[in-house]
């Protein structure tokens, strides 16, 4: 047995017991915060593209999106016109073979791009260009100059995804209003102890284990799972220990003695749905972002919608915990029919609850070069 299996071997007992979370030490440093910083704050100079519309393209990318895939790019036909469009290299064709969640990232990605136009004086109007869900190009993107700015950046670079350390409380009246109606009143709230609520946590279990004895839809998640920094600094994508909020000692064996092939094993699978049934009885319960139909039209429009909520939730202290399996296994997609009215379509199903600490954000980014065209 060489040296790094000796490792692995005498340390897996100790990280398991440990999970994450644990023990966070003060000397590990921010990559995000680190690479992000160096982005904007560099000399840039890309063909029809102004210092402002760097900037905006730069904020917009701190969207969220399905493994942090980031499946977006922008193709600039002049300063003030553009396309947003859908990277057919970067989709999860496994887990998301109707693109339904490239689109609901590419909403989310068009309303940071707009809330940070608002910041740089800015008016957008956006406009679908797609006919199918698998068309490259999704969003037209006009920017007029105006003289009024709305300045929301600090709420896109600290928005991130939580999911630990929920408190057991329902969400107050005030909030869920709000969240109501940057929705647009497409959202739906279910209290913790709600029959509704406990059906949603049974179905992201049962869910997620369908999920985690597919071997397909598991490789294509460790083909997006950066363990290492030299890997994450390299692709600035995808699932980070970081971002899978295993930290303190657990987050260094991991980075240090994992590779890929023991995610595809049985102990990675059991740890993960032991976690998913912890969490999903944390917290003050679910909310569900609908849509009216199922076009990309509404598919993008559902991302907004998620995205100003979202953008919303730090400054309220609540953590937003998106539990996608789901809407992606057809054993989820047909209990959700039958326990919802024909005319609601869910496109989020969200746990959520407050926090008592809200952690930075962590999980990578592209530069703004890599998924430009012109």
């Amino acid at each position: 047995m060489n040296r790094r299996k000796f490792l692995k071997k005498s340390m897996a007992a100790t990280t398991l017991a440990l999970g994450s979370g644990m023990l966070s030490p003060a000397c590990r440093k921010n990559l995000r915060s680190d690479l992000l910083s160096a982005q904007i704050s560099g000399t840039h100079a890309i063909e029809k593209l102004s210092s402002d519309g760097y900037k905006i393209l730069y904020y917009a990318s701190c969207a969220p999106s399905g493994h942090n895939s980031q499946p977006w790019f922008v193709k600039i036909n002049s300063p003030l016109d553009w396309v947003v469009g859908s990277d057919s290299t970067r989709w999860l064709t496994i887990v998301d073979p109707g693109n339904r969640e490239v689109l609901l990232s590419l909403g989310a990605f068009v309303e940071n791009l707009v809330q940070a136009a608002a910041a740089f004086g800015y008016d957008v109007e956006t406009s679908i260009l797609a006919r199918s869900i698998h068309d490259p190009d999704v969003v037209g993107i006009q920017l007029k100059k105006i003289n009024f700015r709305v300045n929301r950046l600090d709420r896109i670079m600290s928005r991130r995804t939580v999911k630990s350390h929920m408190l057991d409380k329902d969400l107050k009246g005030s909030d869920v209003d709000n969240f109501s109606n940057l929705s647009g009143g497409h959202l739906h709230y279910f209290p913790r102890d709600s029959e509704h609520s406990q059906l949603m946590a049974k179905e992201a279990v049962d869910n997620f284990v369908i999920q985690f004895e597919n071997k397909q839809a598991i490789a294509e998640m460790a083909d997006w799972t950066r363990l290492t920094d030299e890997k994450a600094v390299k692709f600035r994508d995808g699932l980070t220990p970081d971002g899978m909020e295993i930290t303190g000692i657990a987050g260094w064996y991991v980075r240090n003695f994992l590779d890929k092939t023991d995610l595809l094993g049985d102990t990675y699978k059991n740890k993960g749905i032991e976690k998913i049934r912890q969490q999903v009885n944390q917290g003050g319960g679910w909310i569900a972002i609908t849509s009216e139909g199922t076009g990309v039209k509404d598919l993008v429009e559902s991302g907004r919608r998620f995205q100003r909520m979202a953008l919303a939730a730090r400054e309220k202290m609540i953590a937003i915990h998106p539990m996608t399996q789901t809407l992606e296994e057809q054993n989820g997609q047909k209990n959700i029919r039958e326990n919802h009215h024909p005319t609601t379509i869910p496109q989020f199903m969200l746990r959520v609850g407050y926090l008592d600490r809200y952690p930075e954000p962590v999980s990578l980014r592209r530069p703004v070069e890599w998924f430009v065209r012109v």
